[in-house]
């Protein structure tokens, strides 16, 4: 992939992140300054998901995201598109469940999951909106959706402290700790590029998506979407009667 392009190829994207799999967990710590644990914990909360539960957490990557769930006894699939990603998983956590999948095109029947999530992945999909879309399918009627992923910093000072912070520090800090800085020029451009919080609560309710709501942690840095399929869901409703479902939770200043 072209260090500034942000035309997001499948097999490219595959490819970067199985260049930078083995060290993948490590960068993110860094990078992130240790935060990347504290949000992952907050999804977790917001799944509510209990023991014997199946739960789907797409873009698992090496699954960090899939070992609390595992933990708690609950049947989590980690899915991914990089085949690197998921080798370094399964060494770690040969008792989670590693399967190889698109999602555009998840390999999976329909209502098959209590819930499903996908942290940090959305944005990396060529096709977002048809993501959603299939993760409303493998969902069981009344089940839930957490998507967390990188947003728009609330306060304007901030937001200018941040996008410096990601367009100068971040590549520099890539290029003494990663094999592949590229892959975080890549992530810095993409994170600009990705539409904000009330946009994505905009793009679940098109996907048939209820009961829209996001809480933002870190000033906006992160914004967690929480969604609900219809306990009746039926594949033709009414974007319009969609749409004055969003709640959006705002917290403004003040960080999740």
């Amino acid at each position: 992939m072209n260090r500034a392009s942000l035309e997001k190829r499948p097999d490219e994207v595959a490819t970067m992140f199985d260049d930078v799999a083995p060290k993948y967990d490590v960068v993110n710590d860094v990078l992130s300054m240790g935060q990347t644990r504290r949000w992952r914990r907050i999804v977790v909360d917001a799944m509510d998901v209990k023991a014997g539960q199946r739960v789907l957490d797409l873009a698992a990557g090496t699954g960090t995201s899939s070992e609390p769930y595992a933990d708690a006894g609950v049947d989590v699939v980690a899915c991914d598109f990089s085949l690197g990603m998921l080798k370094v998983g399964k060494r770690r956590r040969p008792d989670i469940d590693f399967i190889a999948g698109d999602a555009t095109n998840l390999p999976f029947a329909d209502n098959s999951f209590d819930a499903s999530t996908i942290s940090f992945g959305l944005r990396n999909v060529v096709e977002p909106r048809k993501a959603l879309e299939e993760m409303l399918r493998v969902t069981k009627p009344g089940g839930r959706l957490v998507i967390a992923e990188f947003s728009q910093p609330v306060i304007p000072l901030w937001r200018t402290m941040y996008t410096e912070y990601l367009m100068r520090a971040l590549p520099a800090i890539a290029t003494k700790v990663s094999s592949n800085p590229d892959a975080y020029v890549y992530l810095a451009e993409s994170i600009r590029a990705w539409p904000d919080q009330d946009h994505l609560a905009q793009w679940l309710a098109d996907a048939g998506w209820t009961n829209i709501t996001y809480r933002n942690l870190s000033g906006g840095i992160v914004a967690v979407h929480r969604a609900q399929k219809p306990a009746e869901h039926r594949e033709s409703v009414p974007v319009a009667k969609l749409r004055r479902q969003i709640k959006p939770r705002r917290t403004g200043a003040q960080s999740g």
